[in-house]
């Protein structure tokens, strides 16, 4: 969720470097492996330039546009549930 997350409403591809730097917390793996799935489901659009090194570029698709305000809400829910849960567990 993070990473459809991490683009911005813009025409603008990503390259697979810039979404690595706004997501420190992940693996190029695993940003690889989430990147395929968004792209099997539509919502980002992976270019690959079939250059050596590997150059590859995301963009959002128009489909992703609209998932976003979704998962952004979404991720204020789980935040504001898991701070939730942790005064729960504190009584």
């Amino acid at each position: 969720m993070e990473i459809i997350d991490s683009f911005q409403p813009s025409n603008q591809p990503f390259r697979l470097s810039k979404l690595k730097r706004q997501i420190p917390d992940i693996s190029e793996k695993m940003l690889i492996q989430e990147l395929k799935i968004w792209s099997g489901s539509g919502l980002v659009k992976r270019i690959n330039f079939g250059e050596v090194p590997l150059m590859v570029e995301c963009e959002i698709t128009k489909i992703g546009l609209k998932v976003l305000p979704l998962v952004s809400e979404t991720r204020n829910f789980a935040i504001a549930y898991q701070k939730y849960q942790k005064i729960l567990l504190d009584f």
